[in-house]
């Protein structure tokens, strides 16, 4: 079953999520606040391990230039708040930060290394071992974050769901191209991705990491054009 680290990714979201609101109203705000600096420069760490494995650095900073004019064009940074807006008018009203627990879940987990290699496994050859460690690493996370910034983290799930379900469909008719090579500075690309989202939870500069997501995509389309063409 091509899915089921996903699956299991989905439900470990979920379940940490529901633990982090239960366990909300016990922590202290100064402790929310030092809990979610210490997780901001965790991820800023993680982001760096990851870009710091490209080994060609000129086309991840073209991939992040053409991937942010894509994002920008299409707004998906806008698109994303509206749907976390519209996700907190109808389940949220009391949540004054579900849509800020929605899209910063959703991004975190969504543009890492992890999320994409262990999709590109899960549908290459049924191998779920990454996303099942992504799922044990997403479930303290997200009981971590649910208990700062309440139940729309939960809804992050989806986001994970829809965007690890599509990467793992789409290996099988792409395997042709999905060279090490590719998945390498793809995961490069979200690596520097990562660090923007540490960035912007420690709140140091509001960095639109939504509307730079098709940058981890531009790696693959740049070997594609490169092999047809022959160079």
């Amino acid at each position: 079953m091509y899915m089921l680290g996903t699956i299991v990714n989905f439900t470990v979201v979920i379940l940490g999520s529901l633990i982090g609101v239960l366990i909300k109203k016990g922590i202290k705000d100064e402790y929310k606040k030092i809990v979610m600096d210490g997780v901001g420069l965790t991820v800023i760490i993680i982001g760096i391990m990851g870009a710091i494995k490209s080994e060609n650095i000129m086309l991840a900073t073209i991939s992040i230039v053409i991937g942010s004019i894509i994002g920008e064009a299409i707004g998906i940074e806008r698109k994303l708040d509206n749907l976390g807006n519209k996700l907190e008018s109808r389940f949220g009203k009391e949540d004054s930060t579900f849509s800020k627990g929605f899209v910063t879940a959703s991004l975190v987990y969504c543009i890492g290394a992890m999320a994409i290699v262990g999709s590109l496994e899960s549908g290459l050859s049924g191998d779920h071992s990454t996303l099942f460690a992504k799922s044990i690493i997403d479930g303290i996370s997200s009981i971590i974050f649910a208990s700062t910034l309440g139940i729309g983290v939960a809804f992050s799930a989806i986001t994970v769901l829809l965007y690890q379900g599509v990467i793992t469909l789409s290996a099988f008719y792409l395997k042709d191209f999905l060279t090490p090579e590719v998945v390498l500075e793809m995961s490069a690309v979200g690596g520097i991705l990562i660090m923007a989202i540490g960035i912007n939870i420690l709140e140091m500069k509001k960095i639109k990491v939504g509307n730079m997501l098709p940058a981890i995509f531009i790696p693959l389309i740049y070997f594609i054009l490169t092999s047809i063409s022959g160079f």
